[in-house]
């Protein structure tokens, strides 16, 4: 027995020419609000990004986690530890906060990254892991109210770098971001328009400033390791 096939209705535009106008404007209208975001982070952070040769001398600089491919650091994530690591041989950081995903046993971004950039110089009791840092919003958020880090260089890829400078300022710390060059290969353009959409969360976590998954008690990593450090 043959089933019928089913029918679908195609969405009908307006008949009318003052229907279509108010369907074009409606569509122009979401196009906007869409954007808006996007424009928020931009207008934010215009004169807060810099390079590695001229970003001011901070005490803090922050890593974001960026995935491992077989419990070493993608080459996006390596791009953003070997900034960390010349701004430290250069003089221009002290402590290197390392902030990713340890949200179980056989993922642990913040130890891969200390080991690499203890490969590359930077002494261990330089580097501080944030294990929660789940995503953008964390990060900054237990990077002032956990770590006590009120002003830092942030280091990212060029397509992600706002995002984290906006979020981070929301959350009280100063910052200026360095954005990393990357290989503009699929996963760039898959960053770059994923932050189109990313942006609109960023902009409800600035102004709802919602707690992170993880809060926990403060640490003193941070302090502990500029107390250490010879002035």
């Amino acid at each position: 027995m043959r089933l019928p096939r089913p029918s679908f209705r195609r969405p009908s535009l307006p008949r009318t020419r003052a229907g279509r106008r108010r369907a074009v404007q409606g569509f122009m209208l979401l196009c906007v609000l869409a954007l808006l975001p996007a424009t928020w982070m931009f207008v934010s952070t215009g004169d807060r990004l810099r390079t590695t040769a001229d970003v001011p001398r901070t005490e803090v600089a922050v890593v974001f986690g960026a995935g491992l491919w077989e419990g070493e650091p993608s080459p996006y994530l390596a791009h953003r530890l070997d900034a960390a690591a010349k701004l430290y041989r250069d003089g221009r950081i002290e402590v290197v906060l390392v902030t990713g995903d340890n949200s179980r046993e056989d993922y642990d971004e913040p130890d891969a990254m200390r080991a690499y950039l203890t490969r590359r110089g930077v002494p261990d009791r330089r580097i501080v892991s944030d294990y929660a840092g789940f995503d953008t919003w964390d990060s900054c958020v237990r990077a002032k109210k956990i770590f006590g880090v009120d002003r830092a260089v942030l280091i990212s890829q060029g397509f992600h770098i706002r995002r984290a400078v906006a979020l981070c300022e929301a959350a009280g710390v100063s910052s200026y971001g360095v954005g990393v060059d990357a290989k503009h290969d699929v996963t760039w353009y898959y960053g770059g328009a994923r932050e189109v959409i990313a942006a609109g969360k960023a902009a409800l976590d600035a102004v709802f400033q919602p707690d992170p998954r993880f809060l926990g008690p403060k640490e003193s990593g941070v302090t502990r390791a500029l107390g250490g450090v010879e002035r």
